[in-house]
């Protein structure tokens, strides 16, 4: 394996080169019309236009992925996160034109990505799994009233292809629930091309917790640790940390050893995440989804554990069967703390801020601060794509350690041009519940307040 293909854009297509680069691999991008002058695009030793600016024309666009792949004379296809990274067909696509996919079996994709399925395979390999129902489709109602009524109110109605906190809504009255799920089946439907939906156990005080694991294919895998992704707005997360503050040590081995359990009867691939939420009143965990790629908030797990995600999988993908050898390899030091530094309006419900960066300076990377980008002052935030600007992560030798040099890096940044949630990611770190570590999923919804002002 000498050439590598990132089908991606913005921070991870940066984050993924500079792994090659490292690992003296040459590197191709791909970019949208939108994108031709991007970082992405400059880092890369070779780069080919896919098309027009939206998703849709371009980086959704799997036929033009493999042609640029073929004609750049790739050996490898790595698919980042979000667009087709979980797309099982165009993973066999990929092995059809007889490249490499970095990245799990496109069967496990398609197992895990049906979530009614990935459930069913949890609970298999003895995992707990939130009470829920099966699926409903687009002008299918039939026994929906019973199956809420058993699973109990307040619920989630959920799209059964969706991820990344996309696809989901809550409902706290049987009156709610009919207009709840034909609205998330119209968002699905546009947005995953599969309009399904399924009813699913809420929590009230509940924790996101996730399981980083690792597998090799043969049916052992070893997890690296967990994370606390707790703190979200919109059901989508926000900081991220490792290890989770106030985690009881034995639901913390609990969560490993299902994570590691699933993938074990999987024969798991590479990397991937066991997102489970945890019922903070109760300590009982439930398994949430397997996310078939690697993670936003991979490097909270870097930061602690030492290792590089991306060369594990590159690592694996070109033939060595253990680039981790064993569980006892894997070492957890310190504290590391994430942040997602968005072009939004916090006090506007979150909405997107596009425009042009006119500055964006951050402090001095080094082996406690890690900024990674897709951006540089005068690049142009659109619409097209997520807003995100950058992510902070900060490492020390302790939870106190952590959020101050976090605060230190974030006090550090200087932006105009767009709106940002600068200022309201440094209330949340600032806050003397954060600080307790008393993270929960409605974090920001009970301290908006003062989050918000």
């Amino acid at each position: 394996m000498k050439r590598i293909l990132v089908a991606n854009r913005g921070e991870i297509a940066c984050r993924i080169l500079r792994t090659c680069r490292r690992l003296g691999l040459e590197t191709v991008a791909v970019h949208s019309e939108a994108d031709a002058a991007s970082l992405h695009v400059s880092l890369a030793d070779r780069a080919l236009p896919i098309g027009g600016p939206a998703p849709a024309q371009s980086y959704l666009l799997g036929d033009k992925i493999i042609e640029a792949a073929c004609a750049a004379r790739v050996d490898a296809v790595h698919p980042g996160y979000g667009f087709l990274s979980e797309n099982e067909d165009f993973a066999r696509a990929v092995q059809a034109a007889g490249l490499a996919w970095i990245g799990p079996d496109p069967k496990t994709i398609e197992d895990m990505g049906d979530k009614e399925r990935a459930r069913l395979l949890a609970k298999s390999a003895g995992v707990p799994v939130l009470p829920g129902s099966a699926r409903f489709a687009p002008g299918d109602s039939a026994g929906l009233d019973a199956a809420a009524n058993e699973v109990g109110f307040p619920l989630l109605v959920k799209a059964s292809a969706g991820g990344g906190g996309i696809g989901m809504r809550r409902v706290g009255r049987p009156e709610d629930l009919a207009a709840a799920v034909e609205a998330t089946q119209s968002m699905a439907a546009r947005a995953f091309g599969d309009g399904t939906v399924y009813l699913e156990r809420f929590i009230a005080e509940a924790r996101h917790v996730e399981i980083q694991v690792f597998g090799f294919g043969d049916g052992e895998a070893v997890h690296l640790h967990e994370r606390d992704c707790s703190i979200q707005r919109r059901f989508q997360k926000i900081v991220e940390e490792s290890p989770a503050p106030g985690l009881p040590a034995g639901i913390r081995e609990a969560m490993c050893e299902a994570a590691v359990a699933l993938c074990r009867q999987e024969r798991y691939r590479g990397a991937g995440t066991v997102e489970f939420v945890l019922d903070a009143q109760s300590d009982r965990f439930y398994f949430l989804e397997m996310n078939t790629r690697i993670q936003v908030e991979h490097p909270v797990t870097e930061m602690v554990c030492g290792l590089d995600l991306v060369e594990l999988q590159i690592r694996l993908a070109r033939g060595e069967r253990r680039p981790v050898a064993s569980q006892a390899q894997v070492r957890s030091g310190g504290h590391a703390i994430e942040c997602r530094l968005y072009a939004e309006r916090p006090a506007k419900g979150f909405l997107p801020a596009p425009g042009v960066l006119a500055r964006f300076e951050v402090p001095a990377a080094g082996p406690e601060v890690r900024i990674d980008t897709g951006v540089r002052s005068g690049d142009r935030i659109t619409h097209f794509y997520d807003p995100m600007i950058a992510k902070v992560i900060v490492h020390g030798p302790d939870r106190g350690a952590a959020i101050e040099r976090m605060l230190a890096a974030l006090a550090g940044i200087r932006i105009e041009g767009v709106d940002t949630n600068l200022a309201f990611l440094q209330r949340v770190i600032a806050h003397p519940a954060f600080r307790a570590g008393e993270v929960r999923t409605n974090f920001v919804e009970r301290h908006k307040a003062g989050l918000l002002s």
